[in-house]
């Protein structure tokens, strides 16, 4: 790991915080990484790079790993950027400006890793199933939402919130039903789903 990498990580989480921006808890992270070292995962597709904490954390837990990172909103863009320049993960991270379902690529990835806008899981993992690698993995973040997920509606004062954890219960409920995928839900971080495509025959 490069010098001082433990005091720079501590900055972002500690921007992150001041700036109210969502970034994975400490042991959804931990779980993602020991994930990809276990699984000996080179390639990564990531939707949401925020401000770019989880794509960083993830290239410093394994040097071989090469990352596509989406971001949408040029604020949070503008600092993954500045942040993975100060790691010089700038080789090993590729960020792309743009809304992820505006984004196509060729490529295979052997982890799809859903961490942007949780009303749109659904959206994202259809659009991008196509560049899952054999035997590769979607994981998702957030799938307990802060504990809402878990509440009753009636619970849940605004309205748009409600909306939102329908629309994340919504995705539960598809990747239990699929034909195509199974998925293992992890009660780590916010909640971790880890889906992979079914065994044909």
């Amino acid at each position: 790991m490069i010098e001082n990498a433990h005091s720079m990580i501590r900055e972002i989480k500690e921007y992150a915080k001041k700036e109210n921006i969502p970034i994975m808890l400490d042991d959804g992270i931990n779980f993602l990484t020991n994930f990809i070292l276990k699984n000996k995962i080179t390639t990564i597709l990531e939707v949401g790079t925020a401000i770019g904490y989880s794509a960083i954390r993830m290239a410093l837990a394994s040097p071989n790993l090469k990352i596509v990172t989406i971001e949408r909103d040029e604020e949070r863009y503008l600092v993954a950027l500045k942040n993975i320049k100060k790691f010089n993960l700038e080789k090993r991270i590729t960020l792309i400006f743009n809304d992820a379902l505006d984004v196509s690529l060729d490529e295979k990835f052997d982890l799809i890793f859903l961490d942007g806008a949780k009303g749109k899981n659904i959206d994202f993992l259809e659009h991008f199933e196509k560049n899952l690698a054999e035997g590769g993995f979607f994981i998702t973040d957030n799938i307990n939402f802060h504990g809402y997920v878990q509440k009753e509606e009636t619970e849940i004062k605004s309205r748009n919130l409600k909306g939102l954890v329908r629309k994340i219960k919504r995705y539960i409920d598809y990747l239990k039903d699929s034909d195509k995928y199974t998925t293992e839900f992890y009660e780590v971080g916010d909640g971790i789903a880890v889906t992979s495509k079914k065994e044909v025959g």
